[in-house]
């Protein structure tokens, strides 16, 4: 319980840190690019942190008697708080190429909030790891000494790891284009939801990252994988995944296609049936008028 109560407190100073880092760069930057790629290093920061050492109890905690749900309530309430306080930061590559291809942010402003997310997911993980040397718990001592035999998260082919992170970034990208306009109270608690539950689900096969930057900042250096299977997992899976769901949730993807591949394209205005009805037995009443008033001429 000792080791726990350690983590929940490297939860709140890393959350503070990145409140008063968000706060300062609204007051000292002008309003636009930079105050978001400011929000996109702290977002990215905080989540790589925490998920890093929630992977660290997921993996080590039961030798220290604590349970897989416990860590999941950790995930749940962690996701909640980054989604409530991100300040509109994605912290996601897929996230932010998926506002690109929406026409909601520019090719400049995406490249650049990919090179703060990675620059923050790599801060993350130094911190992470400073903070881990300090020995604090007894779980930390047992993660450093296996950190020289890091192993990795693959724990399948790399197809079908490819194929879970697709599936996951899939389900997160399709809940999150129905939610993103809903109000806080019910989107934040619903994304954390899912994240919750596919973590659950994905993690003894990839770890269920569906998070390109945080995967790479927390399995990339691992052993056990090549770099080609990391990028196949890690990088590809979730991209695949989030075309899919933008394809199946609007019918087509605004950057590239105009047209609605998908769905067809109704009407705007309808015309009620009865007065359709009503004119057409008006034409044929006018008809029938027209042949009496002309009468065929006779031989």
């Amino acid at each position: 319980m000792a080791g726990l109560n350690v983590s929940i407190a490297f939860f709140f100073l890393v959350l503070g840190t990145c409140e008063a880092f968000r706060r300062l760069s609204k007051r000292l930057l002008a309003p636009g690019l930079l105050v978001c790629l400011a929000a996109e290093l702290a977002g990215s920061l905080q989540l790589c942190s925490g998920c890093l050492e929630l992977r660290m109890l997921l993996e080590i905690g039961p030798w220290g008697g604590l349970s897989p749900d416990v860590v999941l309530t950790l995930l749940f309430l962690l996701f909640a708080v980054h989604a409530a306080c991100a300040n509109g930061a994605a912290a996601n590559p897929t996230v932010s190429l998926q506002e690109f291809l929406l026409f909601e942010c520019s090719l400049v402003a995406t490249v650049a909030k990919l090179l703060a997310q990675c620059v923050g997911a790599g801060m993350g993980w130094a911190l992470t790891k400073l903070y881990w040397s300090w020995e604090l718990t007894q779980l930390h001592l047992i993660q450093n000494l296996m950190a020289s035999e890091c192993s990795s998260s693959i724990r399948t082919s790399p197809h079908l790891g490819a194929l879970v992170e697709a599936a996951c970034s899939f389900f997160f990208h399709l809940i999150l284009l129905r939610v993103r306009r809903s109000p806080a109270v019910c989107r934040v608690p619903v994304l954390a939801a899912t994240v919750t539950f596919l973590t659950y689900v994905a993690a003894p096969a990839t770890g269920a990252f569906f998070n390109p930057a945080l995967a790479t900042a927390s399995t990339f250096l691992c052993a056990g994988s090549s770099l080609q299977d990391y990028i196949q997992v890690y990088w590809l899976g979730p991209l695949a995944g989030m075309l899919a769901a933008l394809l199946l949730y609007q019918g087509n993807i605004p950057r590239f296609f105009q047209k609605n591949l998908l769905y067809g394209q109704k009407s705007k205005y309808k015309i009620p049936k009865a007065r359709v009805m009503h004119a057409e037995d008006g034409e044929q009443q006018q008809k029938g008028k027209g042949e009496k008033s002309n009468p065929a001429p006779r031989a």
